[in-house]
């Protein structure tokens, strides 16, 4: 029972339901194993121990219920999704002290299912960042080397999976904030198509862009989450109302004939590192030998995602932060005199750079005289891509590509705010069309021995048909290995 741990939540889950485990024997498994690891790898904002064990207990007073499919499954949730009753800092410390008195939808659908909320995960500031060192509170180490970054904005919930504290966590992605720490820690992250699941209870960064997703250790565990997840919410306006399928349905599929694999010029280029290259083109060939077709293409708009992202993302985070100025939401520096230094101070002690840096040049993309050479121009570019998508899935049924250029760096390697940017190159772009995505370990990489993920993209609403391809992938690559802590 000491290494439960090392389970997917498939198998946890299964041995719940039969009695063979009890939901505080799976909770204590997880406690444990955050008490040994987390002073190393510092996944963690909020550890719910009490609370987690409270609500293990009564439900094995209760009894196995089979109509959950998540009973007694511990579970981590990036910490800018509300929980009612427990702190919600949004990685920032102008919300340190933020207790919501409602649960997101998202969570509240993890609890109809009957997961055990273990703990919140940490975050580069309002998911602004790519390696989780723009969190106000601490750096979360990458727990396949300690020196080296988990990826970001959901660092904290890819490296708490990874180091076995959890069966699975909630990330969102903006630009690629699941899949980049999902590629870097070596675990299965989704996005879903922009609509999917329910934002309510998300606290937005780029409300257009923003997308919650599961971050597991097998494709399988990320279609039972979604399963859970998907569906319309009437409480948000952005919930497409589409019916969800049977994820779990296609999965086990025997191989992958009459598939076709769209290979787009513009991500096997230039730029890509030897070992990430060898790794993703050692997967496609696999899929290949599994009967997947593949076919050159070209994203030709992909060179200007970055600065139609970085227009959009930023204008919509300088709007959606306006509200913390300490009246309405947030910190409040008590010791001002006049009422404008109190917004000042508030919220110059409240955000990090990184975050005043977009809040900065959010603010300017949508001032008076620069709205349509940088705002509008962006937003007709973000409509181009999405027709670059189109055409390229008349002539495929998915696309492949690296996740990233890189495999995970050392913390501090990036100093410079635009390289740090540019290593979403692959990633920002699915998001801009709001199309589904997700990145899947295809191993570890010759010279620097860390993670390597490969990325799926897909039409919109073919999470389906993403998740039975990857699946059948997973089953034929060598098995991913838990690092060594």
């Amino acid at each position: 029972m000491s290494e439960l741990y090392t389970k997917t939540l498939t198998e946890i889950a299964a041995l719940l339901r039969s009695g063979e485990v009890t939901a505080v024997q799976a909770v204590k498994s997880c406690l444990d194993r955050i008490d040994a690891t987390e002073p190393r790898v510092r996944a963690l904002i909020t550890v719910m121990t009490e609370e987690a064990m409270k609500e293990a207990e009564a439900m094995d007073d209760a009894g196995p219920d089979a109509s959950k499919p998540l009973w007694g499954v511990p579970i981590v949730l990036k910490d800018l999704l509300t929980t009612k009753g427990t702190r919600t800092t949004c990685g920032s410390k102008i919300l340190d002290d933020f207790v919501p008195f409602y649960d997101a939808t998202a969570v509240t659908k993890l609890k109809e299912a009957g997961a055990v909320i273990v703990g919140k995960a940490n975050m580069d500031e309002f998911a602004m960042g790519s390696s989780t060192e723009n969190s106000a509170f601490f750096m979360t180490a990458n727990p396949w080397d300690l020196e080296r970054v988990p990826g970001g904005s959901s660092g904290g919930s890819g490296a708490t999976v990874a180091a076995g504290q959890c069966y699975a966590a909630l990330g969102t992605d903006t630009g690629g904030s699941i899949r980049t720490p999902a590629s870097f820690c070596g675990i299965v992250g989704l996005k879903p198509t922009y609509g999917r699941i329910s934002r309510f209870g998300l606290i937005a960064y780029g409300s257009s862009l923003d997308q919650i997703g599961p971050m597991t250790r097998s494709v399988e565990d990320a279609a039972r989450l979604l399963q859970v997840m998907a569906g319309h919410d009437p409480k948000d306006s952005t919930s497409v109302d589409v019916a969800v399928p049977d994820y779990l349905a296609g999965l086990g599929r025997e191989n992958l004939n009459g598939v076709t694999i769209g290979l787009p010029e513009e991500y096997w280029g230039e730029g890509l590192d030897a070992e990430v290259e060898e790794a993703c083109k050692s997967a496609v060939a696999r899929m290949e030998a599994l009967g997947a077709k593949t076919v050159p293409l070209s994203l030709k708009l992909t060179e200007y995602a970055i600065a139609t992202y970085y227009i959009i993302a930023m204008a919509e985070a300088s709007s959606n932060l306006s509200r913390f100025d300490g009246v309405r939401f947030g910190h409040r520096n008590r010791k001002a005199d006049e009422l404008i230094d109190m917004y000042t101070s508030s919220r110059t002690e409240g955000f990090g750079d990184e975050v005043q840096r977009r809040i900065i040049m959010g603010t300017y993309v949508l001032s008076s005289g620069y709205y349509d050479a940088y705002y509008n121009k962006a937003a007709k570019v973000r409509r181009l891509l999405r027709e670059d998508f189109d055409k390229a899935f008349e002539q495929c049924d998915l696309i492949a590509g690296p996740v990233l250029p890189t495999t995970a760096f050392k913390k501090g390697a990036k100093v410079d705010p635009l390289q740090m940017y540019l290593i979403d190159i692959f990633t920002i772009s699915c998001n801009l069309a709001g199309l589904p995505g997700m990145s899947l370990p295809v191993g570890l990489g010759r010279d620097s021995g860390m993670p390597v993920g490969l990325q799926l993209m897909g039409p919109a609403f073919c999470e389906a048909d993403m998740l039975s391809v990857a699946e059948c992938l997973e089953r034929n690559l060598d098995p991913m290995p838990m690092p060594e802590l």
